[in-house]
């Protein structure tokens, strides 16, 4: 199965296309405030104007009121919305019915305490388990997963690497977890916040090794 592979955490026309260019099925702008790769509402919608339809845009957001989230994507015209935080299964589905595709990210420990009952009532479009911090470049442990497999479609986060990423999807995997997908931020840049054209193309790559 070949794996679906989205850049996060973008903030420059060149590493958007480099990873359009690279193969990546999605890129991601952090529309989250406060970090070291978040960018304004408008940056995005250039940014996302430039790829077209050639990758699926998301928008990437933490613990905001639904109708900021709304307004930011909208503004930013991209087609997905990522909720990594707190989010209800009220607020997904809010999103959901203003017409954006839905990833929902958790903790990966967080997912697996969270019962039956409560990660059916989401009803996400996609699945991402990441790790407690998200975007430190930490891994979590595979076991969170394996305790509770995600029923539908899900993403594989938290301190991939070029090195990295295709062992742990093929560890998953041979355990019997379904992983579509992966996401990476921290993993491909030089610096903080600073993406790199070469890591993007060696992650890429690698996933789909």
């Amino acid at each position: 199965m070949s794996i679906w592979v989205k850049i996060c955490g973008l903030s420059t026309p060149t590493t958007v296309e480099a990873a359009v260019r690279a193969g990546a099925d999605a890129v991601g702008f952090v529309l989250a405030p406060g970090g070291p790769r978040t960018v304004d509402a408008e940056t995005a919608r250039d940014l996302a104007a430039s790829v077209g339809d050639r990758v699926e845009t998301v928008g990437v957001f933490r613990d905001q009121p639904t109708e900021e989230v709304l307004e930011l994507a909208r503004t930013a015209g991209v087609s997905t919305v990522q909720l990594h935080g707190s989010e209800s299964p009220a607020d997904v589905a809010a999103v959901r019915a203003a017409g954006f595709r839905v990833i929902r990210a958790v903790d990966a420990a967080a997912h697996a305490d969270e019962g039956d009952e409560r990660r059916a009532a989401f009803r996400e479009d996609a699945l991402l388990l990441d790790a407690a911090v998200p975007g430190a470049g930490a891994t979590f442990d595979v076991a969170h997963v394996l305790a509770a497999p995600p029923r539908g479609d899900w993403l594989l986060a938290g301190g991939l690497t070029p090195a990295n990423v295709a062992g742990r999807v093929a560890a998953l995997r041979a355990a019997g977890a379904r992983v579509v997908g992966v996401d990476v931020s921290s993993g491909v840049e030089s610096s903080r916040g600073v993406k790199s054209v070469e890591l993007i193309d060696a992650f890429v790559a690698a996933a789909r090794r």
